[in-house]
């Protein structure tokens, strides 16, 4: 059974950094492309960012670009999304997924429960 399990997140000021990690289960994680996606209330789930198998490719939205970074450490079967300078629309619950390729678009195959990320003015 495939898990992806979030922690991380919580309540940050305006400005601030936060740390999400996202460490994966029952599948071969040095094989999978992960992603990070958000969804705000009232609004779609939105691409945030990717990094490929060997953590080479990385690929970001351009409202995060310059903010956040996107890592992984395969030994820990791990993914982190390092998020600085943090504005309050970036508050939204957080998702880790994971796909056989790169992809900007919903199409993975296995995500995680999520995790709250909100920022005060």
């Amino acid at each position: 059974q495939v898990q992806l399990v979030e922690s991380g997140g919580g309540l940050v000021q305006a400005g601030g950094s936060l740390t999400l990690s996202c460490t994966a289960s029952g599948l071969s994680f040095r094989s999978y492309a992960m992603g990070w996606f958000r969804q705000a209330p009232g609004k779609e789930r939105e691409f945030v960012a990717t990094i490929s198998w060997g953590g080479v490719t990385t690929t970001y939205a351009e409202s995060v670009k310059g903010r956040f970074t996107v890592s992984r450490n395969n030994a820990k079967k791990t993914v982190y999304l390092q998020m600085n300078g943090l504005k309050p629309e970036d508050t939204a619950v957080y998702y880790c997924a994971a796909r056989q390729s790169v992809s900007v678009t919903t199409t993975y195959d296995y995500w995680g429960q999520g995790t709250q990320v909100t920022v005060s003015s």
